[in-house]
């Protein structure tokens, strides 16, 4: 068993192997990954959407070939819907947007909800940002019941067809840097840094000078050359570092 594949909900990838250890990211049903090693009972694994790295219980998961594990992922058929559920021998099962439902046949489990269309356009960005407004801050989370802010960029860029790396300053490399606030367009990626200058902070730009992103809740706030203006602190929150276009 070298390939396994999400066949619930949502998998915490931790850490260390031990429930109470940090949570890192999530799987979601339809994700495959590839295990490195095994140690009671749980997996160290890596994710093929974006070889991220944790530990999983080890019943948390689904044995499945590579050659099928890899075209899955390759080829990904995402659910559409906040919330939906596919129809498994067991009953219902929930599934949260973004799920890979291209393998509910695999796993036998019937799924009957919208899928993302295949034909986009760079504003969808913004309106696929929406859709998880509101949504709690969570670390390591991925789903509009709780999201981190690179978390919250890597979905919407999934949803739109571009996989994207997980975490904020592994998204900085990637795209086109741009040198100010007016070159930029909807959909592109706004960086911020700490005071030792590295990034702790992205979110997705809006228009007329605003920014989605992950801080308490996924909400909006304005964004100038300095960085986001919170208005209920009325106090600028992140520092600008950078602006990428990945599209």
């Amino acid at each position: 068993m070298n390939y396994v594949c999400c066949h619930l909900s949502i998998i915490p990838l931790r850490k260390e192997k031990d429930h109470k250890s940090e949570l890192v990211s999530q799987f979601l049903y339809g994700d495959s990954f590839k295990i490195i090693k095994k140690k009671d009972n749980w997996l160290y694994v890596s994710g093929l959407l974006d070889h991220y790295e944790g530990w999983i219980e080890e019943k948390q998961q689904r044995e499945i070939s590579e050659k099928k594990a890899i075209t899955l992922n390759k080829n990904p058929t995402l659910t559409f819907d906040m919330v939906h559920y596919v129809v498994s021998q067991n009953g219902l099962k929930p599934v949260v947007i973004g799920s890979n439902v291209g393998v509910s046949d695999f796993f036998g489990d019937e799924f009957d909800g919208q899928v993302v269309p295949k034909k986009k356009n760079k504003t969808m960005l913004c309106d696929f940002a929406h859709l998880f407004r509101n949504a709690p801050y969570l670390w390591g989370g991925k789903t509009p019941f709780g999201i981190d802010c690179s978390g919250l960029v890597q979905m919407v860029y999934r949803l739109y067809g571009i996989n994207l790396p997980r975490d904020a300053h592994q998204q900085a490399e990637i795209g086109a840097s741009l040198s100010f606030i007016d070159e930029s367009e909807p959909g592109d990626l706004a960086f911020f840094d700490n005071e030792q200058g590295e990034i702790i902070h992205v979110g997705i730009l809006l228009k007329n000078h605003h920014i989605i992103h992950a801080h308490g809740t996924v909400r909006v706030d304005r964004i100038d050359q300095t960085g986001i203006f919170n208005s209920h602190s009325n106090m600028h929150s992140h520092k600008l570092r950078l602006i990428k276009r990945v599209v």
